[in-house]
């Protein structure tokens, strides 16, 4: 129960953040996406069912406050949180080459849905200006981003695995 408070604290933060302060800091327009940085994180960190809850409230919001229908970023995110969730078997805590892999490929991904789903059926065929011009630099700045902000989700997810871990021997 508490550390799904602490998820949905976490996701509140983030979502403020991207909003507000990452504005400030962005670059030609491009922010760092937060919210695929926590999405794929708890995911990995906490397998499928975490990944997908924390994808699939992490889309409502950018839904409710940003989309033009709700549903669509929930579903994407809901689907990234999943298959992130998958590779929990192969998580090493202090590697992080392999959750940086999947956040890049994650945010690759819902730039490549969100470009194919809103862009180009609306017959805007500047796919090459867009792979360049927004979704790469879009992937390098959430990468800078995720090397300071992992470390820290990894350790508040520790020590809740630790408080809970000392909990249980309490009732055994």
């Amino acid at each position: 129960m508490k550390r799904n408070l602490i998820t949905a604290f976490m996701v509140l933060v983030c979502f403020l953040l991207q909003c507000t302060v990452f504005h400030a800091l962005a670059f030609n327009g491009i922010i760092p996406n937060l919210m695929i940085v926590l999405t794929a994180s708890i995911g990995v960190m906490g397998g499928r069912k975490r990944g997908l809850l924390t994808g699939f409230f992490s889309g409502l919001l950018l839904d409710v406050f940003f989309g033009s229908a709700i549903g669509f970023y929930s579903l994407i995110y809901m689907y990234i949180g999943y298959i992130n969730g998958c590779f929990r078997k192969v998580f090493y805590p202090e590697d992080i080459k392999l959750p940086l892999a999947l956040i890049a490929a994650s945010d690759l991904t819902c730039s490549l849905l969100t470009y194919f789903l809103l862009f180009l059926l609306r017959s805007r065929f500047a796919f090459g200006f867009y792979f360049t011009h927004i979704i790469l630099p879009e992937i390098v700045y959430t990468m800078g981003v995720t090397l300071i902000l992992y470390p820290l989700i990894l350790k508040i997810d520790n020590r809740m695995a630790a408080k809970e871990q000392r909990s249980a021997k309490k009732f055994v």
